[in-house]
């Protein structure tokens, strides 16, 4: 039987939000057509910004999101004086230091047309500038119609 391979591709733009961690799960989800046709995949979401970055965390619990977005301010902090990149404000070189920590994009299984994630587990919107903007996405699936 010949194996049947597809590729999707979104563009999404995200609303935009404050400085801190933002589950955007479902919002990504909802803003493809879905994997169906997809027996095993793999789905990579990458963000077009280099002062924002992604994620896959702790899903539940809203403390998590406040203490990373404290863990990242503290190891690196605004306004530090030995920056030289200061055009944009004290916020943004920093927010390039973070991405660059954390990453531009995340990738997850595909299984039988859903995602593959764990129970606890959710992608996250980076937003490290105090008023970053709208942040774009591009969301690529690719998989196999039948099982490998």
């Amino acid at each position: 039987m010949e194996q049947q391979f597809y590729v999707k591709q979104w563009d999404v733009q995200l609303r935009p939000r404050t400085r801190g961690f933002h589950l955007i799960t479902e919002e990504v989800l909802s803003a493809t057509d879905g994997f169906d046709g997809m027996q095993v995949g793999i789905c990579q979401v990458f963000i077009l910004h280099t002062s924002a970055s992604l994620t896959l965390n702790e899903n539940t619990d809203p403390d998590v999101r406040t203490d990373l977005e404290t863990t990242f301010s503290e190891l690196i902090p605004d306004a530090n004086p030995a920056y030289v990149h200061q055009y944009e404000g004290p916020d943004d070189m920093p927010a390039h230091a973070k991405s660059t920590v954390i990453g531009s994009s995340v990738s997850f299984p595909i299984r039988d047309g859903r995602p593959v994630l764990g129970t606890w587990q959710g992608l996250y919107v980076c937003e490290h500038r105090n008023r970053g903007g709208a942040r774009r996405l591009c969301i690529t699936a690719m998989g196999s119609a039948g099982a490998v």
